[in-house]
C-alpha cells in the first residue's frame, strides 16, 4: 500500500462548530463526515516527493530525518519524479537531523541532492527488470474491462497446477507484491501479479472509487478464473494492506474459492472500521463524526453524497466478528510499528481462529515493510507456510476444477 494518511489534510471539523445555529452545526457535521468518507475511497493521483537527499557519494546517501528514513532495513528511492531509482540499505550513521544509509545501487537515472520519494516496495519495475526473472504480460478480463498483469512461471518455465494470485494495497503498484515472487517461484508456484479497478494502469470502476474490497474482489476472482483456465488446481491468495481486505471478500463471494488452499496476508485490513477510527483520531476528528462517515458510506440514500454507486457496508469487512466464517489456512504478517493499519484486528483474528490463522508479529517495521525490515525472516515465514500448510489442506468442496 502506498503509505499516506487516508485523509491528506486536516478534516475541517470547524465547519460543524463554527456556525451559530443547531441546524447549521448539523449540516457542517454532515459535510465534514462526507469529506472524510470521500477521501477514504478516492484514489490518490498525486505521489509527491516526501524525502530530502542531503548528500551522497559512491557508497552512501544521507537523508533528512523522517519517520521512514530512520527505520532499519532496505528500501528504494524514486528520483526525478519517478524517472530514476536507487536502492539503499543499512543505516551507517545518524543524528537528530540526518541519517546516512548504505547505497546499494542506482538502478536508473542520476542520484542528485534534492527532493525524492521513498519507495517501500524496494523494487522499481516488472519482475524481469527488478528481479531478473522471466515474466510475461497478461490481460485478465473483469467486469470493468481488461486488467494488466504479470505472470512469472516456476523454475524450469513450466506452469503447473499451483498458482498464486498476488494483490497489492490501496494506492499501491504491482511492484509491491514482487517480494513474494522469488519464494513462490522456488517452491514451484506460478505467480500472477494482478491489477484491479482504479489502479493507474487499469480501468476505473463504475464510480471511480475504492469500495474497500466490496467490489474489487471481482477483479481477484477474474485473476483466479484466468489461473484456473490455464491449468491451476490449487490457488494461494496473497494480499497486502487493502489487498488483504480484497482477498477476504473474494473468499467470501467467489465460487472459485473452492480452489484456494491458503491465504497469506501482509499488514492486512482485517476491519475497515478500526482503520477509519484510527485515522479519525490522527486528525482530531470526533468519534461521532467518524461513525457518521461510516454510516454515510453504507447508506443507499447518501451514496451520491460520498460518490459511490453502491453502498459500502463497512461491517462486512470486520473479519474478527466474522472469524467463524473462515475455512482456509491464513498466514498474517503484521507489525506493532504499523501506524497506518493498527495491528489489533490481526491479533484478534488470530485469537479467534488459532486453528486456521497463524500470526507472525513484527515489532518495529512500518506498514507493509516487514520484508524491508527483516527479509530473511519474511521469506522464511512465507516459504514455511507455502510448503507446509497449503500442501496439507484440501479446499472446501474438494477443489473443483471447473471455472466460474
Amino acid at each position: 500500500m502506498q503509505v499516506r494518511r487516508l485523509v491528506s489534510r486536516p478534516v475541517l471539523v470547524a465547519a460543524a462548530a463554527g456556525t451559530g445555529s443547531v441546524l447549521g452545526a448539523a449540516g457542517g457535521s454532515v459535510a465534514a463526515a462526507a469529506y472524510f468518507a470521500r477521501k477514504v475511497i478516492t484514489p490518490d493521483e498525486l505521489q509527491p516527493d516526501d524525502v530530502e537527499i542531503l548528500r551522497h557519494d559512491g557508497e552512501s546517501v544521507t537523508f533528512a530525518v523522517t519517520p521512514d528514513t530512520v527505520v532499519p532495513g532496505r528500501y528504494g528511492v524514486w528520483l526525478d519524479g519517478g524517472a530514476g531509482h536507487a536502492r539503499v540499505g543499512a543505516i551507517v550513521s545518524s543524528d537528530t537531523t540526518s541519517v546516512t544509509r548504505r547505497l546499494l545501487s542506482v538502478d536508473r537515472g542520476l542520484l542528485e541532492v534534492g527532493p525524492a520519494r521513498w519507495n517501500q516496495y524496494y523494487f522499481w519495475d516488472r519482475p524481469s527488470v527488478s528481479l531478473g526473472l522471466p515474466d510475461e504480460d497478461v490481460s485478465i478480463l473483469s467486469d470493468v474491462g481488461p486488467l494488466p498483469g504479470w505472470l512469472v512461471r516456476p523454475e524450469g518455465g513450466r506452469t503447473g497446477a499451483d498458482w498464486a494470485v498476488l494483490v497489492h494495497g490501496r494506492g499501491a503498484r504491482k511492484e509491491e507484491t514482487l517480494r513474494a515472487v522469488p519464494v513462490l517461484r522456488e517452491a514451484g508456484w506460478t505467480s500472477l501479479v494482478a491489477a484491479y479497478r482504479n489502479d493507474r494502469d487499469a480501468p476505473r470502476g463504475p464510480d471511480g472509487r475504492y469500495n474497500l474490497g466490496l467490489s474489487e474482489w471481482r477483479d481477484v476472482e477474474a485473476a483466479m478464473g484466468y489461473a484456473v483456465s490455464h491449468g491451476a488446481r490449487r490457488i494461494l491468495l496473497v494480499g497486502w494492506s487493502m489487498g488483504g481486505a480484497i482477498v477476504l471478500q473474494a473468499l467470501d463471494h467467489s465460487p472459485l474459492s473452492s480452489h484456494v488452499v491458503g491465504v497469506a496476508l501482509d499488514s492486512p485490513v482485517v476491519d475497515w472500521g478500526v482503520v477509519l477510527r484510527h485515522h479519525g483520531r490522527l486528525h482530531g476528528m470526533p468519534g461521532p463524526l467518524v461513525r457518521m462517515a461510516t454510516g454515510l458510506l453504507g447508506s443507499r440514500r447518501s451514496r451520491r453524497l460520498v460518490g459511490v454507486r453502491e453502498p459500502i457496508d463497512v461491517a462486512r469487512t470486520d473479519w474478527v466478528a466474522r472469524a467463524d466464517e473462515l475455512s482456509h489456512p491464513v498466514l498474517v504478517i503484521a507489525s506493532d510499528g504499523d501506524d497506518f493499519v493498527p495491528i489489533g484486528p490481526a491479533v484478534g483474528l488470530a485469537g479467534r481462529r488459532p486453528d486456521l490463522v497463524r500470526l507472525e508479529r513484527w515489532d518495529t517495521a512500518r506498514h507493509c515493510r516487514e520484508w524491508n525490515y527483516d527479509p530473511e525472516r519474511w521469506e522464511r515465514v512465507l516459504r514455511e507456510f507455502v510448503e507446509n500448510r497449503p500442501a496439507g489442506f484440501s479446499p472446501p468442496g474438494g477443489g473443483r476444477t471447473s471455472g466460474p
